[in-house]
């Protein structure tokens, strides 16, 4: 259910929580060897990248392009590597075409094509997904998670919180599900997906009605 907690783990593994939202952290995160509980997101940003909900709330360029490098020319990347990594995703997501154009006058599912390439662009080792098709109308939901499918073949790192179970069971490898702010099942797709009955009763109700669908 919303609510239960699932982007709250999202922004405890980039830094999010508790530096921008406030509260008492208990316990260590660490990615690539840094702790999230000393560092804040912007001196997390070049090894956890994330893209939300709605990519618009958090674009600050009006052109493609520049959208994509900003973040490298905040971390004074040199012009050539920028250059070679703009070029590079924007080939790998398919926005070459419409690299000048401005971001306004982009559909939902180009708009957020962005927001997942200008995360890509600082060469993370784990991307974090926050429900990222939610806001799209449902013809541009699979182009979003093609996209996604297309990293996680390609050996991308990913923490995706998701309602789409289809896209779950195609790519993930561990299920994590959550219930009131509490973690309930934690175990490889094939479990929680595959032994229903085995799961908890929490769970169990959930997938009988996923499933049925």
């Amino acid at each position: 259910h919303t609510g239960a907690g699932k982007s709250s783990v999202l922004k405890l593994i980039n830094g999010l929580v508790p530096h921008h939202t406030g509260g008492i952290l208990s316990g260590e995160i660490s990615v690539a060897g840094r702790s999230t509980r000393t560092l804040r997101p912007g001196e997390l940003a070049d090894v956890v990248g994330i893209v939300g909900q709605n990519p618009v709330h958090g674009f600050v360029s009006d052109i493609v392009e520049e959208e994509i490098a900003f973040g490298l020319e905040t971390l004074g990347i040199a012009a050539d590597v920028m250059r070679k990594r703009v070029e590079e995703v924007l080939d790998l997501l398919a926005l070459t075409p419409l690299r000048q154009r401005e971001i306004h006058t982009l559909s939902g599912g180009e708009q957020q094509r962005v927001a997942i390439a200008r995360a890509l662009s600082m060469d993370p080792i784990v991307m974090l997904f926050d429900e990222p098709t939610s806001a799209l109308d449902p013809e541009m939901v699979g182009e979003v998670l093609d996209v996604m499918v297309k990293l996680a073949n390609e050996g991308m790192t990913m923490c995706c919180v998701t309602h789409e179970m289809g896209f779950a069971r195609k790519v993930s490898h561990r299920v994590i599900f959550m219930d009131q702010g509490r973690i309930i099942e934690d175990c490889s797709k094939d479990e929680f997906f595959g032994n229903p009955d085995a799961r908890s009763p929490r769970a169990k109700d959930f997938l009988s009605k996923i499933l049925a669908g």
